[in-house]
């Protein structure tokens, strides 16, 4: 029955897009997120879903869309150069066939986050493009937060869709990308036209957000509470009434705790201590030694190259309880641990270089947004009060990924490649829009009839030699 389910889903995306071809861009968003052909148990899983998929879309788009006015952004071309620089360092891989698996993935999320940007030139499709993002995040989250609430819940036993702690579904990714959706979330409650944000919108947003803050909970992550924590302090930033802000926050954090496992408590307890279990003390001594491989190895050692790490360090033994405890330490040898971080992972596998394109990718991104916040706050025309909010969403949400990314190997993960083509792709519109004598691309012909006003101010500047 999911089979089928999955395959009316898919069937339904590809005819749809046969009269609007760019249905099957916002398909690809849904499948390369979701992962459907995982759920799935019988012949649909041997379906190549995601690349009949992107053939459809890059068709679409070559065949369809103007191309008018189309730019390569700068961040394009730095993800770009990170294509060719990860296929350059896989060569020289002392794991090929590991390294060729991570390949296989990292390559599409890159060249989708190249491509992602020519087809988002219209508010529309911008909004469509991020709310498949974020109600495909938002399938898996519901369902975990619904099982968090009747006790589903536990640091890697919590079940969602498929029983495989990689990709987004992985414990601290999934809580990542739940914290990162929520911003978004409330850019769609007050400018969404899509779903017009009526009661309804509002209240499916609350319950939504609240499934979200519950993930990091039935996860366990340690990740999560440090991404709740940081969009809490960049809510200060917009709210009115900081004080009000900070003591319903407070109070209603209080009253979750009696609600809270005592396994929640008993890991959350870990974060402030490097050694106070295997999985902290690991990443420290792990990070440690990729910056001895580094300095040996400027290029880094291309994918997985940690799988050549192999160090001892002091793990703390708690025995007995209360008062009759008592702690020893036992030193413990250990090889081919993960990075455990998006950058050290980065500067492992693609050495210095790398990493500076990496790391400016990600703050030209952050730049941009704070740009595209400062010069549209201000504006109170018509049409103009949507683009300042939405740079504030994906900048928070950026941020957050980011300080999610330093404790979990999610450097290329498909989620962020996409929340950055839509950056770009905001980006560029922005520019357009002001520009002089510049009509948007697409909206005359792919919106329908400009507004009134608009039509008045194209029709009075010359014309263009």
């Amino acid at each position: 029955m999911t089979d089928i389910f999955f395959l009316g889903c898919f069937g339904l995306f590809m005819a749809m897009g046969l009269r609007r071809p760019f249905l099957w861009v916002l398909a690809y968003l849904w499948i390369d997120l979701l992962a459907p052909q995982k759920i799935a148990f019988g012949f649909f899983a041997s379906i190549p879903v995601s690349l009949i998929a992107f053939c459809a879309a890059f068709g679409g788009w070559l065949l369809t869309d103007t191309k008018k006015g189309t730019r390569f952004t700068l961040r394009q071309g730095l993800m770009l150069f990170l294509l060719l620089w990860c296929y350059y360092t896989l060569q020289g891989s002392a794991f090929p066939e590991p390294a060729g698996t991570k390949w296989d993935w990292v390559w599409k999320s890159l060249f989708f986050g190249i491509f992602l940007p020519f087809t988002l030139f219209t508010r529309k499709r911008m909004e469509a493009a991020a709310l498949t993002i974020v109600l495909t995040i938002a399938a898996i989250v519901i369902s975990g937060g619904m099982k968090t609430v009747f006790g589903g819940g536990g640091y890697g036993v919590l079940s969602l869709f498929v029983n495989d702690n990689s990709g987004i579904y992985e414990s601290s990714t999934i809580s990542t990308a739940a914290i990162g959706i929520i911003p978004l979330i409330l850019w769609f409650t007050k400018h969404g036209t899509v779903f017009p944000p009526d009661w309804r919108v509002k209240l499916f947003a609350c319950c939504l957000i609240l499934a979200c803050l519950l993930i990091p909970i039935g996860t366990v992550s340690r990740t999560g509470l440090l991404c709740i924590a940081v969009l809490l302090v960049l809510a200060l930033r917009d709210v009115k009434r900081r004080a009000a802000f900070i003591i319903a926050g407070a109070a209603l954090g209080v009253m979750a705790l009696p609600f809270l496992p005592q396994s929640y408590w008993d890991r959350m307890a870990t974060i402030g201590q490097a050694d106070g279990d295997e999985s902290a003390s690991t990443r420290v001594a792990v990070w440690q030694w990729t910056l001895d491989y580094v300095a040996e190895n400027p290029k880094g050692g291309g994918f997985d190259a940690y799988r050549a790490n192999k160090f001892t360090y002091r793990l703390p033994v708690r025995k007995g309880e209360g008062n009759m405890s008592s702690v020893t330490y036992e030193m413990v040898t250990d090889e081919g641990r993960a990075y455990h971080s998006a950058f050290f992972e980065v500067l492992g596998e693609q050495g210095y270089l790398g990493f500076l394109a990496w790391i400016w990718l990600h703050l030209l991104g952050l730049w941009q947004m704070e740009k595209i916040r400062r010069r549209w706050k201000t504006r109170t025309g018509d049409g103009e009060q949507w683009q300042a909010p939405l740079a504030t969403a994906l900048q928070y949400a950026q941020i957050i990924y980011l300080v999610g990314a330093a404790f979990q190997g999610i450097a290329y993960q498909p989620f962020i490649m996409m929340l950055i083509g839509l950056q770009i792709a905001f980006y560029t519109y922005c520019n357009r829009l002001d520009s002089p004598g510049h009509v948007p691309i697409g909206e005359r012909l792919k919106d329908g009839p400009l507004p009134q006003a608009k039509q008045d101010v194209a029709a009075s500047r010359p014309a263009l030699r």
